[in-house]
């Protein structure tokens, strides 16, 4: 199966779509391989064959190499999607019981991913998602957006130095400060004089 591209218009949903298949062909788990080294090779090699897909190269000779790999490992791909499908469940079924945590199901339905599984997820660390048909996504558990500097406490009332405030705070955020704007304009004005 190969997904033609409509001159680079839709490059980014080819790829996603090719991802999508060779992540369901070739999804081996670091259980499956003796030593780290061979899942590392095993995951390079799967990463090579997915960038050529992309960028359409040598794909008659991906396409045997994928088709010859799901003849040899039909059973352990089926058992991987049966594993993965269980997983999803069991986290899908989690998190309608407990809508506001994170547990150990959530953890371990990253597990097939390659995403170790603790004790639980701690607050403030990140699990994965459990996303239907895609790859585990990772996600915020446990902790509120958290101001940077500053007070905790959000600038309210509508009096000068209030107002004041944001918009210095505002600027910061995005980057820009006064002395920026005017070095700016100091040399705009001197390089202009000697034309």
């Amino acid at each position: 199966m190969v997904v033609a591209s409509g001159g680079g218009r839709n490059a980014w949903a080819k790829e996603m779509t090719i991802r999508r298949r060779i992540a369901s062909i070739f999804n081996k788990t670091r259980e499956h391989f003796p030593s780290l080294k061979d899942y590392n090779d095993y995951l390079e090699e799967v990463e090579d064959m997915t960038f050529n897909l992309i960028e359409g190269i040598d794909v008659e000779v991906i396409e045997a190499k994928i088709a010859k790999y799901q003849q040899e490992n039909a059973e352990q791909i089926y058992l991987s999607r049966a594993k993965r499908a269980e997983d999803l469940a069991a986290a899908l079924k989690a998190s309608r019981m407990n809508p506001g945590k994170a547990g150990a199901n959530d953890t371990a339905a990253g597990s097939s991913h390659g995403i170790s599984s603790g004790a639980g997820v701690q607050e403030g660390q990140y699990a994965p998602a459990a996303v239907p048909g895609g790859l585990a996504q990772p996600r915020p558990t446990g902790m509120a957006p958290q101001p940077i500097g500053g007070s905790s406490v959000p600038l309210q009332g509508d009096d000068e130095e209030t107002m004041r405030l944001r918009a210095e705070r505002g600027a910061r955020a995005g980057g820009w400060s006064i002395e920026m704007c005017k070095r700016r304009a100091l040399q705009e004005a001197f390089s202009t004089i000697f034309v």
